[in-house]
């Protein structure tokens, strides 16, 4: 479909020197004699993109201006000016307009300037559908989708929220997992009641119990106060167990017991204490395998995965990918006080390519590190890293026949290391294991 053009100057000959060069570009052109014509005719609708003079009569092109953004702020706006008005044009372009182009006019530097524009209009309209589109249908709480997959990990969240049921989310690393968990205790009865949320893989062996159950003056070295654990800090309320995973089959047998008696002792203590906690958990590993193999409690296992939300990787939900990249640009431009308003439609296709191994998290990274450093208002294909836009980049490893599995294992991890750049957070993520796994076996197989 045409874009239609509006010009508005009170000399005739501009006006219609302008549709004659304009319409030959493809434009459907209206034309208007004064500010006042023009903007009943805006009003009217279809206008794409205005072309005002900024002295005529009855209304000033300022004037104009004003009342166009004021109503149609995705409208773009072109002054044209003589010499003497330069420094009005500068002045209304502060005040919103697109650009000004000097009379005598040179044709083709408007026709530059009208593509640009209305490229840039687009953009920004398809940014504001998307943005509309999250606030009015595709987000639950904090959490991005619109595909199927997300569709249904919303309608579990609707079900289990209300209930009293432990919950267990499975994902990979930066999928999400813990707006997951956030979702369903800020939509449940107990959303008034605290919340606490706990790492188990980022708080050592040896402190978790404490961490977790809180222990008497004196149980240890260093002890020299009573401590309350994060499940009774929790009571009444819902406690978060990131990475369960992680937990040792000593700690194991402890967390039965709490599910199952509902209390437990600080350390060092001898008074059983009460506590009523729902528990959502969340991990990156298949429970169920490590239940055949012995890593990980049968018994605690059928405790806590009562309901079950498996969050799909970025890759396999590359529908959101556009809603979530207007959110973090806008969240992102907001923070950092720049004008990134948008991006085109080829940089925003080499970011829904790229498969993430880091998941959501490294889309939110990328972006926020696109923002922070691209120099335009459009994020263009020269904004996106390198790594991601490549085309040849080596995504498959292949291995005799015959190798052993430690070999094999051995070649993958050091494959997916360089792949990754040497990043070991990403290569865990990759390899979908977590990162105390990952350094264990770099260092088993004296991988630098």
């Amino acid at each position: 479909m045409k874009a239609k053009l509006l010009i508005v100057d009170d000399e005739k000959h501009i006006r219609e020197g302008l549709e004659k060069a304009l319409s030959l570009d493809g434009y459907e052109v209206e034309l208007a004699s004064d500010g006042r014509s023009a903007l009943d005719l805006i009003e009217e609708g279809d206008i794409d993109l205005i072309i005002t003079d900024l002295k005529m009569p009855n209304l000033s092109g300022e004037e104009l201006l004003k009342e166009t953004l004021d109503r149609f702020p995705y409208l773009p706006v072109i002054i044209l000016t003589g010499h003497g008005t330069i420094e009005n044009a500068v002045e209304a372009m502060r005040n919103g307009a697109y650009d000004f182009i000097t009379k005598p006019l040179n044709i083709d530097k408007l026709s530059l300037i009208v593509k640009r524009a209305l490229e840039n209009s687009s953009l920004k309209r398809q940014n504001r559908e998307l943005l509309n589109q999250l606030e009015k249908k595709y987000s639950f709480e904090s959490i991005i989708g619109k595909s199927a997959p997300m569709k249904k990990v919303f309608e579990t969240i609707e079900l289990v929220a209300p209930s009293r049921a432990n919950v267990l989310i499975y994902g990979e690393s930066g999928t999400g997992k813990e707006m997951i968990a956030d979702a369903i205790h800020h939509n449940s009865p107990r959303r008034e009641n605290p919340y606490i949320k706990v790492h188990c893989a980022a708080i050592p062996e040896t402190l978790l119990e404490s961490e977790l159950f809180g222990h008497e003056k004196g149980a240890f070295t260093g002890a020299i106060a009573r401590k309350r654990g994060r499940f009774e800090l929790a009571n009444q309320g819902t406690i978060f167990l990131d990475e369960i995973g992680e937990i040792s089959l000593q700690m194991q047998v402890k967390l039965l017991r709490v599910i199952q008696q509902r209390e437990f002792e600080r350390v060092g203590g001898e008074a059983p204490i009460k506590v009523d906690v729902r528990i959502i958990s969340a991990t990156n590993r298949n429970l169920k395998e490590d239940t055949e193999k012995g890593n990980f409690r049968e018994d605690l296992y059928y405790r806590l995965d009562v309901v079950s939300i498996t969050v799909p990787p970025l890759r396999d939900r590359k529908d959101d990918i556009p809603l979530m990249v207007h959110k973090f640009i806008e969240e992102f431009a907001k923070e950092n006080d720049k004008k990134v308003e948008g991006i085109t439609n080829a940089a925003l296709q080499a970011l829904v390519s790229y498969r993430w191994p880091g998941n959501v998290r490294e889309l939110r990274n990328v972006i926020e590190s696109i923002v922070v450093l691209t120099k335009s208002t459009i994020i263009t294909e020269q904004d996106i890293p390198s790594y991601i836009m490549a085309k040849d980049e080596q995504t498959s490893l292949k291995l005799p026949a015959g190798i052993s599995l430690p070999d094999a294992e051995k070649e993958l991890i050091r494959f997916t290391l360089e792949i990754s750049g040497g990043n070991k957070t990403r290569t865990a993520e990759t390899l979908r294991i977590g990162r105390k796994t990952l350094h264990r076996k770099l260092a088993e197989y004296g991988i630098g």
